[in-house]
């Protein structure tokens, strides 16, 4: 009764105003969780599509791996706070030349940051993508500092530098323990020349680290970590550490950060987690249901914390969920996982429900999506199956067949049921293309749906001729587990 009073005794311009607040207000120290938005997909949703999703569900901070024109074209006018990337390939040019430096900032950064109603509100430049990975070695090393100080001094001479800060995004592998406590943690040994100088970059600049953590891939590497420790789970075993107990993962993870910079030197930067997610597809125990039970218990866990804890530090300042959607492109070297991330399908439907700060609504769907027809391919079985399997490899080696990993939510098809998975997934790649479902007279094209239970047989977008992706940097890496699974496929059942 008492909010019904005070709804009709404001003025409607303070009732949006209350409204707006109550949806989009954390605790103290806790900034509204951001997403990444990455386009490595076949068939992407259009930008303009994935903005109106980002707004329908209240979310204002986004992450981008580029700077894709047409990507940032759709942010223009949305308030959305955007951090945008470059990419490895280009630490080289840019370290070597200010020139380049200058251009890339005119070309990519000085239209869309224009004043206003119609500009991009861009916030961080991330030079580079986790360019200190361990398994890409040391060919970035040289690069990096140097490209950070000539984007630096470009936005200076652009006059951007006030609103614009230059940051590097750090992999999670970039600090070590030999104990796997954070008490002990430093940076690694080969790195760590690097990174002082670039922390003391950043430090100038008042420029905060962007950092992965990555609960899944310590539980996935670390089998002495618990599903539970990485999910949040009151039952979890705590791990010790000298005077402090820690329950969860996160905790963990976050503290041994903390302590790198300490140890370097630089305990005042502030920290923003720049990936942090649980996959939901491609493995064992990435699921939507655990997925959706990691970002209940990450947000829940942020909030708790901050009514408790005094030091800023002791917090991100941001914190962004990886990611937005899944994505069909993206490199499967560190397993078939990576390209089932998102909160939302490739087509913008949501996987589960969580509260991203929304006043505990559901998740919006992206509406009015444009598919192609409702087509399938499948094998013919009333033809001779005997080479199947070598054709269903030629399409997987094409197109995404991740779902069909072990623990993935096609493993359990039969054969050949998985063989019409392969061949569906590389039809749609192909627009449904009827010459892309010959395979050699195998393939049949059906409109009743294939799907099993819980393995979707997809249809493709309208939009696949909207290339966002860039081959060169997320290339496409054939899983050895789907080959084998495929190859041996007639047998195993």
């Amino acid at each position: 009764m008492a909010s019904e009073i005070l709804v009709k005794s404001t003025p409607i311009f303070l009732v949006t105003i209350l409204i707006s607040v109550s949806i989009f207000s954390f605790p103290p120290n806790v900034e509204a969780i951001g997403v990444n938005w990455g386009t490595a997909a076949s068939h992407p949703l259009p930008p303009h599509k994935v903005v109106e999703l980002l707004k329908s569900n209240g979310i204002n901070k986004v992450k981008l791996l580029d700077t894709d024109p047409l990507v940032l074209e759709s942010l223009s006018g949305s308030n959305i706070h955007v951090t945008v990337g470059i990419p490895n390939f280009m630490l080289r040019s840019l370290n070597s030349s200010l020139k380049a430096a200058q251009s890339w900032v005119h070309d990519n950064l000085t239209r869309f940051v224009s004043e206003g109603g119609s500009r991009v509100l861009i916030d961080y430049i991330a030079v580079g993508d986790e360019p200190f990975l361990q398994s890409y070695g040391e060919q970035f090393y040289p690069f990096v500092v140097g490209a950070a100080a000539n984007v630096q001094a470009a936005l200076s001479k652009a006059n951007l530098a006030e609103k614009v800060k230059v940051v590097v995004p750090f992999s999670s592998d970039t600090f070590q323990s030999e104990s796997g406590l954070p008490s002990k943690a430093r940076f690694r040994p080969d790195v760590n020349r690097t990174m002082i100088e670039l922390l003391t970059f950043l430090n100038k600049h008042r420029a905060p680290l962007f950092v992965t953590i990555s609960p899944f891939h310590s539980y996935y590497e670390n089998k002495n970590l618990s599903l539970g420790f990485a999910l949040f789970r009151e039952t979890a075993r705590p791990r010790n550490d000298t005077h402090k107990t820690y329950k969860n993962s996160f905790d963990l993870s976050y503290d041994a950060i903390i302590t790198a910079l300490s140890t370097a030197g630089f305990p005042q930067i502030d920290i923003i987690v720049g990936r942090i997610g649980w996959p939901t597809d491609g493995a064992p125990n990435a699921t939507s249901l655990l997925a959706a039970e990691f970002i209940k218990g990450l947000i829940q866990h942020l909030h708790s914390k901050s009514t408790k804890l005094a030091r800023s530090q002791d917090l991100p300042t941001e914190t962004y969920v990886y990611s937005l959607l899944d994505e069909d492109k993206r490199n499967t070297t560190a397993g078939d996982f990576e390209r089932h991330w998102g909160m939302f399908t490739f087509d913008g439907q949501a996987k589960y429900q969580v509260d991203l700060g929304q006043g505990s609504r559901k998740l919006v769907n992206a509406q009015d999506v444009e598919y192609l027809s409702s087509r399938w391919c499948v094998v013919n079985n009333n033809k001779d199956l005997s080479n199947a399997t070598a054709l269903a490899l030629e399409a997987c080696s094409a197109a995404d067949c991740t779902d069909l990993s072990p623990g993935g939510s096609c493993f359990n098809l039969s054969w050949p049921g998985n063989i019409s998975y392969a061949f569906n997934s590389y039809y749609q790649e192909h627009n449904q293309n009827p010459a892309n479902c010959d395979f050699a007279g195998l393939g049949l094209i059906t409109t009743v749906d294939p799907s099993v239970n819980s393995c979707r047989f997809l249809v493709g977008l309208k939009t696949s001729s909207i290339s966002l992706h860039k081959c060169s940097y997320f290339c496409w890496i054939f899983s050895p587990l789907i080959t084998i699974l495929l190859y041996l496929g007639n047998e195993r059942w």
